[in-house]
């Protein structure tokens, strides 16, 4: 229930709070006074989309609280919870306004998102006016107002409409996969056979790359090494040795000046069979096939050309080739992979259909006993003769079935039935909009709702009938009227007139409360106009009880 709004600096506002109370609040005052303001105030706090400019002319911002009970069970709490906000007994909505346009937000002092405050708003007030801006008039909206009042969950429904989508998605990538392996069956076939016979693995490339390096560059160096090895094997030493048996020979008449360099001689031939052997060792090493230079090449060779013919890197060509493998292996069990996508469709197909016929048949139901509730609402609003008709008829199917859910009324007896905003008039708009109003919401608890000139284009009984109508739907919570009606006022535990003056050159709307004397003043004057009669005073004590 709203306890209390506050308003500050709004439009022609400056500071104005008002407390309202359980059971029938109405809202009076001359066109243009500013009624209509206190529920864009409303709406502002509430996180509704309405006016861009709110802020009064020559203030810096503009300022909106509003205040809720919040009993246990209420189901803010829940929006509550899953917004991260922990609930209390009373529920503070604060929104600010700059006159830059920035808006903000906080919810007992926690500062939130205007989506917040909408899905708050959802549990918390219902707004209508005969220019019905929230579904009732808009065919595209009756069939989740009948879940709603039905209390139809659409979950498993939905969840069977996307697993119906997913699985026929699945079998249409199948089906254009499959046409695109058979349409180049031909090539993949050949691909695959191609790399499979050269069967090229990860880091091949660059280790027979490092192999043919090495390869070239022995072929180089080894006819330099060749010939030093022949030189020292077959001149140097033989000429050492011829030396040193020369000198051996004639050591001993020498008187021992050729021992030091036969010494020599001698290490230096024993270095000499150490560098034959370094030369030789080193031959060895660098012998190779020449036919084994010329296979690897070619083998090199055939991995890049291959890459290159594929767009890939001589490394990445095992995986193309396992993923070629599986395209080959996809195409030849196509035939039995479609049929288990087909198998998977017709499940999901049928699980669809019999969420969708279930929700159908609740909806059906649902319609029937929304009709009988109109036509109880309606008898009392002087419309007994009107006919309330909740029309299902078949539709393409989608997420919230394969249902058309439409609102139709019929005035009169053998007039033709038609769209509520096409066949009523004004009046009859009023109060169809209201019976519908308190058939989908009224046993909503714990919800304000809020009428905004539903009475327009009625008077005198029927006016008394909306005004009754409305009284009995406040008795069990909390209505707020804005009213022209007299009759409608006279119904209302709870009056405040609203009020337009001129102060210091500026324009101010304010709102009084009403005590009794106060009420007569008012409903006369909606009675009679601005020159109040005795007349007119003595009619509003009758429609308030007091004649």
């Amino acid at each position: 229930m709203l306890t209390s709004l506050q308003i500050r600096d709004v439009l022609i506002i400056d500071r104005l709070e008002l407390a309202f109370q359980p059971g029938l609040n109405v809202l009076t005052g001359e066109t243009g006074a500013g009624k209509s303001i206190l529920l864009d105030a409303l709406g502002f706090v509430l996180g509704w989309r309405g006016r861009a400019e709110l802020v009064r002319s020559g203030a810096a911002q503009g300022e909106v609280v509003a205040v809720f009970d919040l009993p246990p069970g209420h189901a803010a709490r829940g929006v509550l919870a899953e917004a991260g906000i922990e609930a209390e007994d009373e529920l503070i909505l604060r929104r600010v306004n700059t006159v830059d346009g920035r808006k903000t937000a906080w919810v007992n002092d926690r500062r939130v998102s205007g989506e917040v405050l909408r899905d708050l708003s959802d549990s918390l007030v219902e707004l209508h006016g005969q220019q019905d801006d929230r579904g009732l008039l808009n065919p595209r909206g009756h069939r989740a107002l009948l879940d709603a009042f039905a209390g139809i969950d659409l979950a498993d429904l939905r969840a069977a409409w996307r697993g119906k989508s997913a699985a026929r998605a699945r079998m249409a990538e199948a089906h254009a996969a499959l046409a695109t392996a058979q349409a180049e069956e031909e090539w993949l076939r050949h691909a695959v056979a191609e790399l499979d016979k050269l069967d090229p693995q990860p880091g091949e490339d660059a280790l027979l790359d490092t192999r043919r390096r090495a390869m070239q560059g022995a072929a180089r160096i080894r006819a330099d090494i060749a010939r030093a090895h022949q030189v020292l094997t077959e001149g140097a030493e033989g000429q050492m040795r011829d030396a040193q048996r020369w000198l051996d020979g004639a050591a001993d008449r020498a008187d021992g000046r050729l021992d030091a360099p036969l010494a020599a001689l001698s290490r230096a031939l024993t270095e000499l069979d150490e560098a034959s052997e370094g030369v030789e060792a080193a031959l060895r090493g660098l012998d190779f096939d020449p036919h084994e230079l010329e296979s690897l090449e070619e083998r090199l060779f055939a991995i890049r050309a291959l890459a290159r013919k594929h767009s890939v890197l001589p490394d990445d060509l095992g995986g193309l080739a396992a993923r070629l493998r599986d395209r080959l292996q996809a195409l030849d069990a196509g035939s039995a992979g479609l049929a288990r996508l087909a198998k998977d469709v017709a499940e999901a197909d049928a699980a669809y259909l019999a969420a969708a016929t279930d929700v159908s048949a609740r909806r059906k139901a649902a319609a029937g006993r929304l009709d009988s509730a109109m036509a109880a609402e309606l008898a009392p609003l002087k419309m007994e003769r009107a006919v309330f008709v909740t029309e299902i008829t078949a539709a393409d199917a989608g997420p919230d079935g394969s249902d058309t859910v439409t609102f139709t009324v019929a005035t009169n007896p053998g007039a033709p039935a038609g769209a509520l905003n096409k066949i009523a008039s004004g009046g009859e708009l009023s109060r169809f909009l209201l019976a519908l109003k308190v058939c989908l919401t009224g046993n909503t608890p714990g919800l304000t709702m809020i009428f905004d000139e539903i009475d327009r284009g009625v008077g005198g009984a029927t006016a008394d009938a909306v005004g009754r109508r409305l009284q009995a739907l406040a008795g069990g919570g909390q209505v707020l009227v804005v009213t022209h009606s007299p009759q409608v006022a006279a119904r209302g535990a709870h009056h405040w007139r609203v009020e337009k003056r001129v102060s210091n050159g500026q324009t101010l709307s304010t709102v009084t409360p009403l005590d009794a004397p106060d009420r007569i003043e008012e409903i006369a004057r909606m009675l009679a106009g601005d020159v109040i009669s005795d007349a007119a005073r003595a009619a509003a004590r009758a429609l308030l009880g007091q004649a």
